[in-house]
């Protein structure tokens, strides 16, 4: 596994703010607990050592609240003075990353998948850079992703051009580092429209999870959060 795991956490979450307004969308609770320690168990479980938390607004409470290690993982913190946007944050934290490859994920999404197996997917392919994809019922919230027979992603469809089911962003990549060390400091940069897009050239690999999505950034998904968490911490199965 990457020895080393960022997590965009900067975002404002003014869309959930109507239920939670006094902590960072990524310390929401979720069953009982910060959303993204769900995250960070995700991590745990697959073996990473080291999680760097791109942090941004409230970025005091996230330090506070989680300290400096989680379940063995040492915790770094990279923090915004301004938003610089997912991959403008990536490229602030750049200096705090080890390996070749970074595991990052989004702070207020969470998809089951296995990431062991998403990297030995990505390993087995010979392309340098994958994205975990996941199946919903409509895509017109999202965008949806296009792969080939080889499972290289081809295509990105924007919000709002298609619907019906299909596969989408799940908010998980495996990236080189030295892609990420090419972007401009300080500079605000989207991960999803800017870097992402210009690595298909070179190739990059959309991995199928089969588990469960969930977006918290909207009130009516963070509910549906509480359900799926509490119904998997019971012993109901996987998310």
């Amino acid at each position: 596994m990457a020895p080393c795991a960022a997590i965009l956490a900067g975002g404002l979450g003014t869309r959930l703010r109507s239920v939670v307004n006094d902590r960072p969308k990524v310390m929401a609770p979720v069953a009982g607990r910060p959303f993204i320690t769900h995250l960070l168990d995700q991590l745990a479980d697959a073996g990473i050592s080291r999680v760097v938390l791109c942090t941004g607004y409230m970025a005091g409470i996230i330090h506070d609240e989680l300290g400096e290690s989680y379940r063995g993982m040492v915790l770094d913190y990279s923090v915004e003075q301004e938003p610089l946007g997912t991959g403008g944050a990536l490229r602030h934290a750049a200096e705090l990353f080890t390996g070749n490859r970074i595991l990052v994920m989004n702070g207020d999404s969470w998809c089951g998948c296995d990431l062991s197996m998403f990297e030995q997917g990505v390993k087995e392919s010979g392309i340098a850079s994958g994205m975990v994809l996941t199946e919903v019922p409509d895509v017109s919230r999202f965008g949806a992703v296009e792969t080939d027979a080889a499972g290289r992603v081809v295509r990105f469809i924007e919000k709002g051009e298609e619907s019906g089911p299909g596969w989408i962003n799940a908010g998980i990549y495996l990236l080189p580092t030295c892609r990420i060390m090419e972007l401009k400091t300080g500079k605000q940069i989207s991960l999803e429209r800017e870097l992402i897009p210009s690595l298909l050239q070179e190739g990059l690999i959309g991995y199928r999870a089969s588990g469960q999505f969930i977006d918290i950034g909207i009130p009516e998904e963070f509910q549906r959060a509480q359900t799926l968490f509490q119904s998997s911490m019971k012993g109901n199965g996987n998310l």
